[in-house]
């Protein structure tokens, strides 16, 4: 799809699982499943680390860089990582761009499903991925990852973000803005300090990657919130705020994580928010709900 200077389309990085009980806090299971997909036998859900690609004449920009094969093999045995269907590389190669045609790397947060193809390893030092980009990050978050709670600590791995910084392609962020021309960041503060969403608009029609603010289509309701999210309270008023103008001006959604669907629309129904207009931007085959 087209929108202001860009071509926009979705990447996929690789399918993995999480715990549904954990992505969805204190909902419980029933109606969970309901919302989105069932569990497996070890109760981990379908999902999908999607990144979003823009291309204009004078720019090609990521948003997130997904998982990365280079997580140790015992963690992608836990979290059910497949990168045999496809990856962020494979993702770009599909379309015609190359590591090295990326200009900009907008990282949402740092947690490793979000920056994992931010790096490379070369003979066991792991650099950038993408050496001719610079990559956003907001500077409260950054000082949050390099000292993170006992809650979020796991979800940090300081080899996908650490090497940008030593190698002088960080740029850290001070709040909300316009980034890049049409590209709009707000901060969020429910699932982790400073997480950035990420507005894409022209005036007439308008792209929103909420990242973990609503990580899939199960995630509309206001009270679905991920027991992950270290501050839930300020989750659920952020939705409360966010929700309005997602329907009121007809924004897109794109949905990082949901493995069933890439995005879609969200309008009011009698009880509550509900999913419209489901799209599919690029597409990839069949939707995959099975680990």
């Amino acid at each position: 799809m087209n929108i202001g200077p860009y071509t926009l389309d979705i990447l996929e990085s690789g399918h993995f699982g999480l715990d549904g009980g954990a992505m969805f806090g204190v909902v419980p299971k029933t109606l969970w499943e309901r919302a989105y997909a069932p569990a497996d036998a070890l109760n981990r859900i379908p999902m999908m680390a999607r990144c979003l690609l823009l291309r204009s004449a004078e720019r090609t920009i990521l948003v997130d860089t997904g998982n990365t094969p280079l997580m140790p093999e015992k963690l992608q045995k836990i979290y059910g990582m497949d990168f045999s269907r496809v990856t962020l590389q494979a993702s770009m190669a599909r379309l015609g761009v190359t590591p090295e045609d990326v200009t900009d790397v907008v990282l949402t947060h740092l947690h490793f499903d979000h920056t994992g193809g931010s790096v490379q390893r070369v003979d066991e030092t792991y650099m950038p991925a993408f050496t001719n980009a610079r990559y956003y990050v907001q500077a409260e978050h950054w000082n949050w990852a390099l000292h993170p709670t006992e809650k979020d600590r796991a979800s940090f791995m300081t080899e996908f973000f650490l090497p940008l910084q030593e190698h002088g392609v960080l740029q850290l962020l001070d709040g909300p803005g316009e980034v890049l021309p049409h590209v709009h960041v707000e901060l969020h503060n429910g699932h982790t300090k400073a997480m950035q969403s990420v507005r894409i608009s022209d005036g007439s029609q308008t792209v929103f990657f909420p990242a973990d603010v609503m990580p899939t289509g199960g995630h509309i309701a206001v009270p679905y919130v991920m027991g992950y999210d270290n501050f839930p309270l300020t989750s659920i008023q952020e939705k409360k705020l966010l929700l309005p103008r997602i329907v009121d001006e007809e924004w897109l959604v794109v949905f990082e994580h949901d493995a069933l669907r890439q995005a879609a629309r969200i309008v009011m129904g009698q009880k509550g928010p509900q999913l419209s207009d489901e799209q599919t931007i690029t597409p990839f085959g069949a939707p995959e709900i099975a680990l």
